[in-house]
């Protein structure tokens, strides 16, 4: 079992208690912000026609063109799944699961021991499971505090899969890409999951042991004049079930039937530049192949 931790401040530097090593995504718009993934002189705004103002640009089926700091999102994912699957020397050997959480996402005690236990437990337990999760895939919700096993769909929060889905995914690198949608946990939903010829579930306990406290994400007020300040405050309650290993092995397993496809009702388009960008990334790195299952 590997844990990924994505840290954007010098606080890594403090870390003691695991082995980190930082990483940087190479392109952008916060390094490029002049020139494509960021805005360049050229670049069509708005609602702009491309042929009457003469700007570069394919507007997305709104007619609205690209906004940087949202297709970056889905970018960002990418990359990072294709440098930590396919890049890293750490990583990239790697068979078994890699758990990825976010620096918005306060981790309980015993979610470390917790998802060793999800990750052993989902071939026997539940083996249409492709994934474990920390977190329900309700945000506010944590969890149900059942004596039960819960399968769900994978959600954001704490979530950890094997090289093996990684692959799977990977072949939908197209799809994914070129989707016009900028989170990337709907566009995998509705352009990579179809493909697996099922429904798609997620291992997890009846009780939360990740909880998103971020107040300055992409709906929460960033604007292009006022930008949303976070005091970096966090007041969450630790309980004493939070502190060590909370599930039981002998549990069942409560399988939530609700796994229809999300539908955006989105058309596939969206600057191209984004979609090509995107797919570099998919083929940035050698596969590898004779991985066992």
């Amino acid at each position: 079992m590997m844990g990924i931790l994505m840290r954007r401040t010098k606080i890594v530097e403090g870390i003691r208690f695991c082995q980190v090593k930082q990483i940087f995504a190479p392109y952008s718009p916060h390094v490029f912000n002049n020139i494509f993934p960021g805005v360049s002189p050229a670049d069509c705004k708005d609602i702009d026609d491309p042929v009457k103002q003469h700007c570069e640009g394919t507007p997305e089926q709104y007619g609205n063109h690209r906004s940087p700091k949202i297709v970056s999102l889905k970018h960002h994912w990418w990359w990072m799944m294709s440098t930590v699957w396919d890049g890293l020397k750490e990583t990239r050997e790697h068979l078994g699961h890699i758990l990825f959480i976010e620096e918005d996402h306060f981790i309980c005690p015993n979610a470390y021991r917790n998802i060793q236990v999800l990750t052993a437990l989902k071939p026997k337990k539940c083996p249409n499971c492709y994934a474990a999760n920390l977190a329900p895939c309700e945000v506010k919700s944590r969890g149900e505090g059942w004596e039960s096993l819960i399968a769900e769909r994978m959600d954001n929060v704490g979530y950890a899969f094997n090289w093996n889905v990684w692959r799977k995914i990977h072949r939908r690198a197209s799809e994914f890409c070129f989707y016009d949608y900028y989170n990337w946990d709907i566009t995998i939903r509705v352009t990579v999951y179809p493909s697996f010829g099922g429904p798609i579930y997620s291992l997890r306990g009846p009780k939360t042991s990740a909880v998103p406290f971020g107040r300055c994400g992409l709906h929460q007020g960033q604007g292009d004049t006022v930008s949303c300040m976070d005091n970096g405050v966090v007041n969450i309650q630790v309980e004493e079930v939070d502190k060590a290993g909370n599930i039981n092995s002998k549990w069942g397993v409560h399988v939530c039937e609700n796994q229809a496809g999300y539908q955006a009702g989105f058309r596939g388009r969206g600057d191209r530049r984004d979609g090509e960008l995107c797919l570099e990334f998919a083929n940035m790195y050698h596969f590898r192949h004779g991985a066992s299952s």
